[in-house]
């Protein structure tokens, strides 16, 4: 029951933007992903992002803020504030997540929930579009282990999901609460238990994803993990869907990793999306991070716009349709049904009129 459009993609929604992306126009990217700080109070064992080495550094908060409403102005539709730290961490993030839905901006956030304490929640939910909370246990000895991290942090983890549900209920507030755990063999014989545990508390639904192999990253230790074997857990976590819970175990993004193909050539998502980094740095994809071919400018220099629209950022476009090779790319990368989209619309079959 994937009605979040979790193992799929949602760009369909969105046909003004490509028809003027497929008129070859500069166009304004949909959605963004924010990391508000590089820093992280936790060291997952499976984490894409280590080689970034949890740099203790945070967005300034007043460039930020003027750099989102300049987005919102060019049509920015969303923004998830999560990246290569924990976004709770930013002293200023709830100030910064109602400038966002101020600014006319979607906002969402993803965390490990540590820090999701109550009295941040009661000013975070009306501003929040929805939270997704990673959780890899369902024991505070399975988590702690997976995320490197004190056991009584599960403990913690499960009080702050509560509160936001009993919050969210009682104000009525307009957020969608979920949780989601990276399936590894140190975690799956528990994944039953969280489940029920997600829906026991209050979440609106629960996520089993695949591991997905970062290029950069220092781990290695789960690089050849194959899915086929926990294919029966999904029909096993069938059972606690409801009319106001699901399960979302996504087989399809678990057989693309087993098969690791793609359906096209060249990656065309890149207009449609931006990432932004802890040190206020644009990129074009978070899977090259360090890479400056894909690096177009910074918000402590510059304004987005003139950024966006720079020659650097077209270069950079341009040896992606001309020179890059999508076979180097993540398995599983965010932009992986967005371009199997996108490659369809320019290399259609044959027919496409007999509807």
């Amino acid at each position: 029951m994937d009605k979040y459009k979790i193992d799929s993609h949602k760009l369909m929604y969105h046909i003004p933007r490509v028809n003027d992306w497929l008129k070859g126009e500069n166009i304004s990217p949909i959605y963004m992903e924010i990391s508000p700080t590089g820093a992280c109070n936790h060291r997952c064992i499976y984490c894409g992002l280590d080689f970034m080495k949890y740099q203790p550094r945070f967005l300034d908060k007043d460039i930020l803020m003027e750099r989102l409403a300049e987005l919102g102005q060019l049509g920015l539709k969303s923004i998830m504030y999560a990246g290569e730290g924990e976004p709770l961490l930013h002293k200023d993030i709830v100030e910064i997540i109602k400038h966002t839905k101020n600014c006319g901006i979607d906002a969402a956030i993803t965390t490990n929930g540590v820090l999701l304490k109550k009295e941040k929640v009661e000013n975070l939910l009306f501003s929040l579009k929805w939270i997704k909370i990673g959780i890899d246990g369902a024991t505070a000895q399975t988590y702690a282990k997976i995320h490197r991290c004190p056991q009584e942090d599960f403990d913690k983890v499960i009080e702050n999901a509560c509160n936001a549900a009993e919050i969210r209920k009682n104000k009525k507030y307009d957020c969608t609460l979920g949780m989601q755990m990276v399936l590894l063999p140190e975690n799956a014989q528990e994944a039953i238990s969280l489940a029920k545990l997600a829906r026991e508390i209050g979440m609106d639904y629960f996520v089993v994803k695949p591991y997905s192999q970062h290029p950069q990253s220092i781990t290695k230790e789960y690089k050849d993990i194959k899915y086929q074997e926990y294919e029966k857990l999904s029909d096993e976590l069938q059972q606690f869907n409801s009319e106001s819970f699901s399960v979302i175990f996504r087989l399809k993004a678990m057989k693309k990793w087993d098969e690791a193909a793609r359906d096209y050539k060249h990656c065309l998502a890149l207009p449609f999306w931006s990432y932004l980094d802890a040190g206020g740095n644009v990129w074009g994809c978070s899977v090259y991070l360090g890479d400056e071919k894909f690096h177009y400018g910074n918000i402590y220099e510059e304004a987005f716009e003139k950024i966006w629209k720079s020659d650097k950022r077209k270069k950079s476009l341009e040896w992606v349709q001309s020179e890059m090779d999508v076979s180097c790319c993540r398995v599983n990368c965010r932009m992986d049904e967005v371009n199997r989209y996108l490659w369809d619309l320019k290399n259609s079959s044959a027919h496409v009129n007999f509807i």
